[in-house]
């Protein structure tokens, strides 16, 4: 079966990657692929700016093919993909806010990244100094009778990144939720531009804390890809142990949130501990409670030693014992089916158009899991399920944490015992020219998709880095709709959706 774009594209040579398509394409193909991401298997897996250039990458969710089409943009404009595909429209927005590429007829000109606070337009692009403006947002107009906007943020009760957002409510009903990010924008991106390749490792392994392993491997994969380099078997099956010991760690914690944010803090307190198991056995094993750093292109720094083991066995052991009993604690009360069952549900149909990934699409029947679809070592040896339920609310994004809680033991325990003797790093090289990579991983989120573009002498010319979160922001949005403003925190939490990792 051929991929979509393959009819748009007349089957031209793509250029030759690994496991990926690039091709360079003219305005009437971009339109052309535009309109057809509306389809039934055509997937938008992100969209970026680079110097004079705009890139998208797809997937084509019948064959698990994915590629980049790129667009010069001699002018600085291109046909706007989120005038057919509405997934698109934030991430043109801060493409035009970085590099200063304006979508034509895009259906949002407003800016995203840009608060009005930046001495210098278009950073990334042709920059320009300029004083900040300090305009102020607007806001899309909400009219009806009695209804009230609620502003909350950016600045928020407990310790959490700073993101606003403004509810139109009528009584306690929310009618519509907008939300304003950007406010965590570190400038990542940019300071990846011509830094080294253990320079640029360093600053994905800090685009989203608790995702820094999976932004490791998708980094690492990227430049490994680029380089036509392989880590050694070893480095492989380490990564992935730790990429599902953070994906442990990070369910046990949302599970546990999402219970407090209903007023049951007893699960809290629960999970927080197993929660605490896991990230002190990391520590124990690998030398960081959140293993940062430890991945790197051509492996992994830390080995694990059989002390390491002994310890992550022993935190197995500890949840596998305790967690059953909170899964039933969480299904036999019925406070918590009060408020999770029904609430902020996502419908199957808006889950597949936003191309959902994680827990929040499979909660509503969107099977898509990375490690399945790219099929990328070890996992292609792994015995492992997806879970996917259909019904979408809140009830369904724990049950499917907690499914994958007991898949990712699983995992753990057979990495363990298949685990290979040898070396835990190879040298990249250098290439011989310009070289572009990509990667797409399973994080606990979703896919973490890693794009770059290394120099002759070796650096980074460009990176993007493209968090689940962008994809599930704009879906807390739709799911608010139609429930209490109360049950927005139990909504915001069953998502768990990454400030730092969207704002870069």
């Amino acid at each position: 079966m051929a991929a979509f774009w393959q009819d748009i594209l007349k089957d031209r040579e793509a250029e030759p990657h690994g496991g990926w398509q690039h091709h360079a394409i003219d305005e009437s193909e971009w339109t052309e692929t535009a309109e057809a991401l509306d389809g039934e298997t055509a997937v938008l897996l992100g969209l970026w700016g680079d110097r004079g250039t705009i890139r998208m990458a797809l997937l084509d969710e019948a064959t698990n093919d994915v590629v980049v089409l790129a667009l010069a943009c001699p002018d600085g404009t291109y046909p706007s993909i989120g005038k057919h595909h509405a997934p698109a429209q934030r991430l043109e927005r801060a493409a035009r806010d970085l590099f200063g590429l304006t979508p034509r007829d895009c259906p949002d000109p407003r800016p995203w990244f840009d608060h009005g606070r930046w001495d210098l337009r278009h950073p990334l692009g042709e920059a320009a100094a300029e004083p900040a403006d300090g305009a102020a947002y607007e806001f899309l107009a909400a009219e009806g009778e009695g209804l009230h906007q609620i502003p909350v943020g950016p600045v928020h009760a407990g310790i959490i990144e700073p993101g606003h957002f403004r509810f139109t409510a009528n009584g306690e009903t929310v009618v519509r939720l907008e939300e304003r990010l950007g406010y965590t924008h570190k400038g990542i991106e940019g300071l990846m531009a011509g830094a080294s390749l253990d320079r640029a490792a360093s600053l994905a392994a800090r685009t989203s804390g608790d995702s820094t392993v999976a932004y490791s491997l998708a980094f690492a994969r990227a430049v490994e890809d680029a380089l036509r380099v392989e880590a050694p078997p070893r480095a492989v099956w380490l990564r992935a142990l730790m990429a599902e010991i953070e994906r442990l760690a990070n369910h046990l914690g949302d599970i546990g949130a999402i219970c407090n944010d209903a007023a049951f803090a007893l699960m809290l307190a629960h999970c927080g501990v197993l929660r605490e198991r896991v990230l002190r056995a990391s520590e124990a094993a690998f030398g960081h409670r959140l293993m940062r750093d430890r991945i790197v292109p051509g492996g992994v720094t830390t080995d694990l030693d059989d002390e390491g083991i002994d310890t992550i066995g022993l935190m197995l052991g500890e949840i596998r014992r305790r967690f059953p009993a909170l899964v039933e604690l969480y299904d036999n009360t019925a406070s918590l089916q009060d408020r999770t069952v029904t609430t902020g549900s996502l419908s199957p149909a808006l889950a597949r158009r936003f191309g959902a990934g994680g827990f929040v699409g499979r909660a509503s029947g969107r099977a898509f899991d990375a490690r399945r679809a790219c099929a990328y070592a070890p996992y292609d040896t792994l015995s492992f399920e997806v879970p996917v339920l259909m019904a979408g609310d809140v009830d369904a994004r724990v049950w499917i944490r907690i499914r994958e809680v007991e898949q990712t033991l699983s995992l753990v325990e057979q990495i363990l015992d298949r685990m290979p003797a040898g070396p835990i790093l190879a040298e990249p090289g250098k290439p011989s020219g310009p070289r572009e990579g990509m990667a797409l991983v399973e994080g606990f989120r979703g896919d973490v998709l890693a794009w770059l573009r290394i120099d002759e002498d070796g650096h980074v010319g460009r990176c993007h880095l493209r968090d689940p979160s962008w994809f599930q922001w704009p879906l807390l949005e739709a799911v608010i709709e139609g429930n209490i403003v109360a049950d927005f925190p139990l909504c915001n939490k069953s998502f768990n959706c990454s400030y730092s990792g969207h704002d870069l």
